[in-house]
């Protein structure tokens, strides 16, 4: 008994490292395709079109949301201490440094990850790629890199008009509802937030979690089983994993770049 334990547990592990291997194979693979598409920018622009455009609505309008809460919460918390005027920056902060790049990297791993996947995971199961291949046609430069590309672009875009747009619902709240100074909500706002230290780091953080989705997402569509059970698990894993390395990544680089 203890030794079928230990060869399943050897399994597991002999198994995992070998997916680990053929993952981090694929992904520096992808990074050197994507070196080939200035030559074709037009599959670029197609797909960040895709991702990006077809992404907005539901990004502002989570984004205008969550600013009416940030608004509500963050002035029945700061008038407890009569700071009520740091209402601007309180908001500011919080997305630009957080809740923009992570709420936004979770939306985009719901919306356009699974679209990605479905979408690869289908072309294999139909032997798309398959038949690029025998064209040779490498499915890896025409069909995964340039949506790689664009993910990795679309992403940061995406997070900044999340953060606009939530700014604007806390000046909503704030301001226009519940009366906090629009001078003192604007210029608490300017003065507290650095272009380096908090605009630059949530720029990188929604670059990391774009190339962390998008690889996750085509990864699961390219090695889903040819099967329509095989595509909805590749679908689903796409989520699921996506979401926990991006708040796994939020928190080592939020430990890297504020510690």
């Amino acid at each position: 008994m203890m030794l079928d334990g230990l060869a399943r547990i050897g399994s597991s592990v002999r198994l995992g490292l070998t997916a680990l291997g053929i993952s981090a194979r694929t992904f520096f693979t992808l990074v050197v395709a994507t070196g080939s598409l200035w030559r074709r920018p037009r599959l670029v622009s197609d797909q960040v079109h895709f991702i990006g455009n077809y992404s907005l609505v539901i990004i502002a309008v989570s984004g205008l949301f969550v600013g009416f809460v940030l608004g509500l919460q963050g002035y029945y918390t700061l008038n407890k201490y009569g700071s009520e005027q740091a209402l601007g920056l309180l908001v500011a902060l919080s997305l630009i440094r957080e809740l923009g790049p992570v709420v936004t990297a979770l939306l985009f791993a719901g919306r356009a990850g699974t679209s990605l996947t479905a979408e690869i995971g289908l072309m294999k199961a139909t032997e798309q790629l398959s038949a690029m291949e025998m064209m040779a046609v490498d499915p890896m430069r025409r069909v995964l890199a340039p949506r790689f590309l664009a993910g990795v672009i679309a992403m940061p875009v995406l997070a900044a008009i999340f953060s606009a747009v939530g700014v604007l619902g806390g000046y909503i709240v704030g301001v226009r509802l519940i009366g906090v100074d629009e001078g003192a909500f604007w210029s608490q706002m300017q003065s507290g937030v650095d272009v380096w230290a908090d605009v630059a780091n949530g720029v990188i953080k929604s670059a990391v979690f774009g190339v962390a989705v998008t690889y996750i997402a085509l990864y699961e569509g390219y090695c889903a089983a040819p099967t329509p059970e095989g595509v909805a698990r590749a679908t689903t894993r796409t989520v699921v994993i996506g979401s926990l390395m991006v708040l796994w990544l939020d928190f080592l680089l939020t430990a890297l770049m504020f510690s």
